[in-house]
């Protein structure tokens, strides 16, 4: 789940939040992804509008590991 989707969802980085059940400051920390433990908790809270897609998630890691860059389009090629 990508950041910027969570806040067009919610509408600003408190209510992402809010419905993350995190810090507003721990929002504005995120980079491209959200974190996992709060993407399950955002998509329940949209009411399946975001979608949690851990293949998303393993693509980045691997793609950390290998010392790619990442890149919003590539990661977000498999959603």
């Amino acid at each position: 789940m990508f950041k910027d989707d969570a806040v067009k969802y919610f509408g600003t980085n408190s209510r992402v939040a809010a419905a993350a059940g995190v810090d507003r400051s721990a929002v504005s920390q995120w980079k491209i992804l959200v974190p996992e433990r709060c993407a399950q908790r955002l998509s329940e809270a949209s009411g399946g509008a975001l979608n949690y897609n851990k293949e998303i998630y393993d693509q980045y890691r691997r793609d950390r590991r290998s010392g790619k860059k990442i890149k919003t389009a590539v990661v977000g090629a498999s959603d």
